[in-house]
């Protein structure tokens, strides 16, 4: 049976084997509150702003303004870049098998030929010294999976964090944006899909967590 895992399912797994195996064999899955609308507003209004940027052949100034996108400009084919920001598409590869890994992207870099992840976040607090780190896995996953389809990507990527500052009297929020260089390791994303799989092909995990317990 092939499976058809992303960045959240692989993260599901590290943080509970037993969750994960019987969400991806259809036994039971592991319930989910309400995911607030906000971030998800967030992120259609940034893709939108970069967007304009895009068309005019521009970087917005909050990438402008650090001197690690200089010479870059934002990947131009508007048509494989919506398909890549899609839940339902993204990008993605099949082994031989027909195991499917996916991931939808927020934007793309380009430095002469190669591309570089740019994910960005929004935070209601300021950056903690592991902040970043909760997203090495979904970024190094995006590079193994732009490799797979045959692209060059740089050995890191970018996460640009938004973080509401102040009101103003008008009524609009100002946000500070702090910008992240992380390096890139597609062999660990290699390494955890292998695992993924691995699992999923073995007996259920016996060890429980607080929300599969009693299952």
């Amino acid at each position: 049976m092939p499976y058809k895992l992303s960045p959240s399912t692989l993260n599901l797994m590290q943080e509970c084997p037993r969750c994960f195996w019987l969400t991806q064999h259809k036994v039971w899955k592991r319930p989910t509150g309400i995911f607030p609308s906000l971030p998800s507003g967030m992120d259609r209004i940034l893709k939108n702003h970069f967007d304009k940027f895009r068309d005019k052949k521009q970087l917005p100034p909050e990438l402008c303004e650090n001197g690690e996108c200089k010479n870059m400009k934002l990947f131009d084919d508007k048509e494989k870049m919506k398909i890549w920001q899609s839940n339902f598409k993204g990008v993605s590869w099949k082994d031989k098998k027909g195991n499917e890994l996916h991931g939808a992207v927020d934007n793309i870099l380009v430095k002469g030929k190669k591309l570089i992840v740019l994910d960005y976040k929004t935070r209601g607090y300021a950056l903690k010294e592991d902040t970043a780190e909760h997203y090495r896995l979904q970024q190094n996953v995006y590079n193994f999976l732009l490799r797979k389809n045959g692209y060059e990507t740089e050995d890191y990527f970018f996460l640009l964090f938004y973080v509401p500052k102040e009101v103003m009297a008008t009524g609009e929020v100002i946000f500070d944006t702090t910008l992240v260089k992380m390096k890139v390791d597609v062999k660990n994303a290699e390494k955890v899909w292998r695992a993924a799989l691995k699992l999923l092909d073995s007996e259920c995990p016996k060890k429980t967590c607080e929300w599969c317990e009693g299952v």
